[in-house]
């Protein structure tokens, strides 16, 4: 019988690749994203599509209404503002990308926690390394991504033993992600040398979207069965806690 899996933001890249991953191992995937993102980028065969705009309490509330019962579900929503220093951030800017990483991340949570409890299943959120290896110019992002980790945490003491709560933090990851966020309309381009990235990293590489992949589905899946409230770092060695 197949597993159902949503994946909030899972029309952009590592969506995508965890879209065609999940489906070969068995998982009945929804998709769940911005009408524009969704617009965008074809949803695959045998996959469903939900509009949700996780700044909206009360689009959260009705888009996890239509899905049934989840055995897993994954946050990928998330954004990064310009680069900037905090000093020099304005007050818009910050609540907007608390608004788009942690307030979303709190009501998606919410919305999909019970749907998990029926099928005793399994949530990732996915962090960042930014949210425990503070880099100067990403100060709104790293602390939403800070609080993700510690909502992470929190939640998978108080769904327990029910539900499953882990994430995975990874690094630079090569995707329209680091242009801003796809479905957005961003321009913005972050100040990244990624081929300086690359020959910073002990394993000589930015991360790929398999990367990600392959450790999300871990967390879902029977192989981490006694694992909750942990952080999985996806980062090929830049950053060892």
């Amino acid at each position: 019988m197949k597993r159902n899996l949503a994946i909030l933001g899972g029309a952009g890249g590592i969506g995508r690749a965890l879209t065609l991953r999940a489906k070969t191992e068995g998982w009945r995937v929804t998709v769940l994203d911005l009408p524009a993102s969704l617009a965008a980028h074809t949803v695959p065969d045998e996959v469903a599509s939900v509009e949700i705009d996780i700044s909206d309490p009360a689009s959260v509330t009705s888009a996890f209404k239509t899905l049934g019962p989840l055995d897993g579900f994954v946050n990928l929503a998330g954004f990064m503002s310009p680069h900037r220093a905090l000093a020099n951030t304005p007050l818009e800017v910050f609540d907007d990308v608390m608004t788009g990483n942690l307030r979303g991340a709190f009501l998606a949570a919410q919305a999909a926690l019970p749907l998990l409890i029926q099928m005793r299943g399994a949530m990732v959120n996915v962090a960042s390394g930014l949210g425990a290896h503070a880099r100067p110019g990403f100060g709104p992002y790293a602390a939403a991504k800070a609080g993700m980790i510690s909502l992470t945490k929190t939640l998978a003491l108080e769904a327990a033993p029910h539900v499953r709560v882990n994430a995975v933090g990874p690094s630079a990851v090569d995707t329209a992600f680091l242009r801003g966020g796809e479905g957005r309309a961003r321009n913005d381009t972050l100040p990244i040398d990624l081929n300086a990235m690359a020959t910073a990293t002990p394993l000589g590489r930015i991360a790929t979207t398999d990367d990600v992949v392959g450790p999300i589905l871990f967390l879902l899946g029977a192989d981490s069965a006694f694992m909750t409230g942990q952080v999985l770092w996806i980062n090929g060695g830049g950053y060892m806690p």
